[in-house]
């Protein structure tokens, strides 16, 4: 494509309002029209920033089409009714390589428990993975395109959308509401999507990755409300699974622009700061990190004690979900220096579970062991099978637990007198429940200074 001079203009409210045909055709490829929110990253980013600052901006743009990266100079000049748009210099180029994202299935299995999909984009919001959490991927059609144009994106309350003012500060985000496609998804469910931002080594931004979640029945309309809390939210019973997602969706989003926020910080992305504060905000983005586990375990808490829960019946191979638990833990040990000891991929140990929460249990034990483990130590996972039931065990060489320790370490909200911030005190005991919800159980065996071994055991297929 070229093209001498391109124009455009936005409102105060980002919506491209007009257009040259160039530029139209190429709003409308991203998924976007005439008339609603400009849907370019980059550019919708300068001109977010020219609005802002109320003075002229010319800068180098890189935009991208299905199969091609865009280059030009587009100056953005803020008046009355909005924003003028003028490209110049438009060159178009084969799209590079997308690089640097893990396989989809490694990475769809560190999200949420929560999630229904997991997606990955690069910077210009060309789509680089997409999965189910539990089945085949989709088919092919999907890949390169922009993010916009594969799902019908949705604005909030205030007419914006979440994705395109995190992509302008280079942050994570939550809460988009969308719908996928039919060719994806025939009911084509109301879903919220979030993200978290990518840099490459040498602090660029080099995309995004997330998760997508099915938005209950009663609560899909909430997109258009604004975000606040019911006046009957205290009068909610907190059996009531409204309470839940109220409590959730009051305080996810702030959450996450808290880290994301404080992560910017303490990354200096924005430019150099003083050591002692980078050190604040890491600090905070760690608390705030605990926080948003603390919701998403007490979301697992309401669920798995709500009458007639019950978990899938599949077949899961234990000791693939504990390779795949290590590799997404891998990081935190090794800045530990602790070695894990995994199955090796051909000693499979088949078992009837469900696959998420059996991976939920793992991330929950593993984690626990490198937490409470010394630095340099060593966790084993092994696994076993007999005619009826396969297990598989994690083993640390931590403090271990006293017999009185090993009878209430599976209670509700029990740290065991422990005040650091690394857990609820609930993960042991939904991890408990949730294997018993699959006809199984979670014990341990340990002795203080000697270590403690929990074993999952699910029965066999």
């Amino acid at each position: 494509m070229s093209a001498a001079v391109v124009t455009g203009q936005i409102d105060p409210k980002g919506l491209l309002v007009a257009a040259d045909p160039a530029l139209l055709r190429l709003q409308e490829r991203a998924g976007g029209k005439l008339g609603g929110p400009l849907m370019l990253p980059q550019l919708s980013r300068l001109s977010a920033l020219a609005m802002r600052l109320e003075r002229e901006i010319t800068r180098s743009l890189l935009t991208a089409d299905d199969h091609s990266d865009i280059s030009a100079t587009v100056t953005i000049s803020p008046v009355a009714t909005g924003a003028e748009i003028i490209i110049r210099e438009w060159r178009s180029q084969q799209a590079a390589d997308a690089a640097g994202f893990e396989d989809t299935e490694a990475h769809s299995a560190g999200i949420s428990m929560a999630a229904d999909w997991s997606w990955a984009c690069d910077a210009q919001l060309r789509l680089l993975a997409l999965q189910p959490v539990t089945g085949s991927p989709p088919a092919d059609g999907w890949q390169g395109r922009s993010l916009s144009e594969v799902f019908e994106l949705e604005p909030d309350s205030d007419g914006r959308l979440p994705l395109l003012l995190a992509l302008a500060d280079h942050r994570g985000f939550s809460d988009q509401r969308l719908r996928l496609p039919a060719s994806l998804l025939a009911e084509r469910p109301a879903m919220a999507m979030s993200g978290t931002a990518l840099f490459d080594a040498g602090g660029g931004f080099s995309g995004f990755r997330g998760w997508l979640t099915r938005i209950d029945a009663d609560n899909a309309g909430a997109a258009d409300a604004p975000r606040i809390i019911d006046p009957a939210f205290g009068a909610l019973p907190l059996s009531d699974p409204r309470f839940g997602r109220r409590i959730d969706g009051a305080l996810r989003g702030p959450l996450g622009r808290i880290i994301a926020s404080a992560e910017t910080i303490s990354g200096q992305f924005e430019g150099p700061i003083r050591a002692d504060y980078a050190r604040y905000a890491a600090d905070i983005a760690h608390a705030g990190r605990h926080l948003l586990g603390l919701i998403d375990d007490l979301g697992d808490l309401q669920n798995i004690e709500r009458p007639g829960f019950h978990a899938a019946r599949e077949p899961v191979d234990l000791a693939d979900v504990a390779r795949r638990a290590v590799g997404l833990l891998g990081m935190k040990a090794e800045e530990r220096q602790i070695r894990i000891d995994a199955p090796k991929r051909d000693e499979p140990l088949p078992a009837i579970g469900e696959f998420r929460r059996v991976l939920q249990i793992m991330l929950n034990l593993i984690g626990n062991a490198i937490r409470y483990s010394p630095e340099g130590s060593m966790i084993w996972i092994r696994g076993e099978a007999d005619a009826t039931h396969a297990s598989i065990t994690v083993a640390d060489q931590g403090q271990g637990l006293a017999p009185d320790q090993q009878s209430i370490i599976f209670e509700k909200f029990e740290r065991l007198g422990r005040t650091d911030s690394g857990g609820s005190g609930l993960g042991l005991y939904i991890a408990r429940r949730l294997a018993r919800a699959m006809d199984g159980d979670l014990t341990v065996d340990s002795a203080p200074g000697q270590g403690a071994r929990f074993t999952l055991r699910l029965p066999k297929g």
